[in-house]
């Protein structure tokens, strides 16, 4: 007799357990509980993955390496995690697994705060390795382990074979909208309201929280207790790991910090590196050889105390702002800063902007598209760091838009931060020099042989240079720095590169470095 296709019983699949001998997990999950530890923890993943950029940045940069290294680490995790979670599931009892799981993902995503920035701090940021090193470790554990869920909540469900598509699909899809909300949730929102540290504390904590309740319900009050006193002594950890934040902003880890030697200094650091210095009470004094160098320029391209226009590309603590409005009365200006955190912090600690000075935050790329055409005297770009470079910045078709914006004879000056081989400042003399007609290198003497790193401004006009005058300038306010134009300058930028919106590799053209400027 032939038994229609349709009157067949449904096959049912029994949880092994061991050696492949038959036995049922304690309990089971209901379907809402099962997404909802499908959703936290594939949200969880991709929330650490995105905070340990935030945590390796003031350290290491937001370069492409680093951030390469962190994704890459974390789909190694997730694909560990859930082949290896896939594996146990097959072994023992997913349902008392999972609690353990939880508790110790949790956990570990804690353990991240306290590992990453106590090696940091412990080797003043300088031992990259090792900080590449650590974060690598205690990203991948926890990412794992948590990765490891899903394939244990599927295992679980699955105890009907006709229903295997469903159920994988439907757990696979809400394990991808976890891991939506938890990417667009903590770009958009978390970061902007909560700083790093209490998102990974609060994220460890919740996923803690989960994986204690799970134990809880299957009434194994000795693992309970066990996760609450490591839930607890990672946390302590945590809450004690130094923090060099002041303030937390969108892009960066930013203080002021008062110069000891002089009671009115104040010093802007982002990302460790001391970025401006500005004395409070005397605009006119410029701390860094840098702003010196740049200051020098626009004095020798524009008649002295005359107003001109002035475009900043990056804000910084508004140092050359304020000295153009001190020494050049009437002058205007306009800044554009991506990030609004340290516009507000120093607003607030070292002081407001020049009144005829306007600030917008935007992207500067952008901002540089909203430009008027040849509407400023000088254009001054200070947004590249010292182990990150914002690399559509430093292309030729950025450096075609600054041209557009000056006048006929308008100055660019663009501070530029490298080490030996100085590949990144060849690149970037190349590339300037193919827009403007001359241009020309102020640094210190040992930088431009290759000898050191360190600062160096490139300053460029479709005018001649005042080469003399500029040098001129430089040996009354800073007699380390010299000039350097024409062929030699052209020597220097032989067989480098000119960068295209292309083809910019600026990482990979920098060598990340701790300078003290």
């Amino acid at each position: 007799m032939v038994v229609p296709e349709s009157s067949e019983p449904a096959r049912r699949v029994t949880p092994m357990v061991g050696d492949g001998a038959a036995a049922a997990p304690r309990r089971t999950l209901s379907p809402v509980v099962a997404a909802f530890l499908v959703f936290l923890s594939s949200g969880a993943v991709l929330v650490l993955e995105l905070s340990a950029l935030r945590l390796l940045a003031p350290y290491l940069g937001l370069t492409l390496e680093m951030s390469t290294a962190v994704i890459g680490v974390a789909l190694a995790a997730i694909a560990f995690g859930t082949w290896a979670g896939g594996r146990a599931a097959d072994r023992v009892d997913p349902a008392r697994a999972l609690g353990p799981l939880l508790v110790a993902g949790g956990a570990l995503t804690v353990s991240v705060l306290p590992a990453v920035r106590g090696v940091a701090e412990l080797t003043a940021g300088r031992d990259v390795g090792l900080v590449l090193l650590m974060a690598v470790v205690t990203l991948f554990v926890p990412a794992a382990l948590l990765s490891a869920v899903t394939p244990m909540v599927i295992r679980l469900e699955l105890r009907d074979l006709d229903r295997t598509g469903s159920v994988v699909g439907r757990l696979s899809a809400v394990g991808t909208l976890g891991a939506l909300v938890a990417t667009f949730g903590t770009g958009f929102v978390l970061f902007a309201l909560v700083p790093t540290s209490s998102i990974v504390i609060g994220l460890g904590t919740v996923v803690t929280a989960a994986g204690m309740a799970v134990l809880a319900w299957q009434a194994r009050a000795r693992a309970v207790a066990v996760g609450v006193a490591a839930g607890v002594a990672v946390g302590a950890l945590a809450a004690v790991t130094p923090d060099a934040c002041e303030v937390e902003t969108r892009y960066h880890c930013a203080s002021v910090l008062s110069d000891d030697d002089e009671l009115d200094g104040r010093i802007l650091v982002l990302d460790r590196l001391r970025h401006s210095y500005v004395d409070t009470d005397d605009p006119t004094h410029l701390d860094f050889a840098y702003v010196r160098a740049i200051a020098a320029g626009i004095d020798a391209t524009s008649p002295p105390t005359e107003p001109v226009a002035v475009l900043h590309v990056g804000a910084g603590g508004m140092t050359l702002p304020r000295y153009l409005a001190e020494t050049r009365p009437g002058t205007s200006g306009t800044v554009l800063e991506i990030d609004g955190g340290v516009v507000q912090l120093v607003r607030e600690q070292i002081g407001p902007e020049p009144p005829l000075v306007d600030v917008t935050v935007i992207d500067a790329r952008v901002g540089l598209g909203h430009q008027p055409t040849g509407a400023y005297d000088v254009v001054v770009g200070d947004a590249f760091g010292s182990v990150a470079v914002p690399w559509h910045l430093a292309t030729k078709q950025a450096v075609q838009q600054v041209r557009r914006t000056l006048t006929p004879t308008g100055l660019y000056a663009l501070n530029i931060i490298d080490q030996p081989p100085l590949a990144l400042l060849r690149a970037q003399v190349a590339t300037v020099h193919a827009v403007f007609d001359s241009v020309a290198l102020v640094s210190r003497p040992s930088t431009l042989r290759g000898e050191t790193g360190g600062n160096a401004v490139l300053l460029a006009s479709d005018a001649p240079l005042p080469v003399e005058a500029i040098d001129e300038l430089l040996g009354e306010r800073d007699p380390m720095l010299s000039v350097l134009a024409g062929p030699a300058l052209e020597e220097v930028a032989a067989g480098a590169p000119v960068l295209t919106d292309d083809f910019a590799p600026v990482d990979q053209l920098l060598t990340p470095y701790v300078v003290e400027r």
